[in-house]
């Protein structure tokens, strides 16, 4: 199973423990709301806490042994708006180390979560 399906499942499932394994101790996520930086403490903590997203159409743009590229239709409990996001990883140890996302707002009266 490559690296991004595993993340996939694993999130879908509320499985933190397989998340915790998929997840290198060095990671770090670049979201791209709000300018901020996770590790993997706070991905888990995330992962497995109230109002995780949802996401659907996930795809496998691109994947090798050293990153991966993938896209999906994400939905926010937290009444935010539905987003189209792309997410850029990087992998070491066959695990993943980083991961950026962009998005694009699926209406058009979007309001990015935080900038009230």
């Amino acid at each position: 199973m490559s690296i991004i399906a595993a993340y996939n499942e694993a999130w879908e499932t509320g499985n933190v423990e397989a998340l915790a394994e998929i997840i290198h101790d060095d990671f770090v996520f670049n979201p791209h709301v709000g300018g901020i930086t996770l590790g993997k403490a706070d991905l888990l903590g995330f992962a497995g806490g109230e109002g995780t997203p949802t996401s659907e159409n996930n795809r496998i743009l691109f994947e090798n042994a050293e990153v991966g590229v993938a896209h999906s239709i994400v939905h926010f409990a937290n009444d935010s708006d539905s987003e189209a996001v792309l997410s850029f990883l990087r992998f070491k140890d066959g695990k993943i180390v980083s991961m950026e996302t962009g998005a694009t707002p699926l209406s058009d009266n979007y309001k990015l979560v935080g900038s009230e």
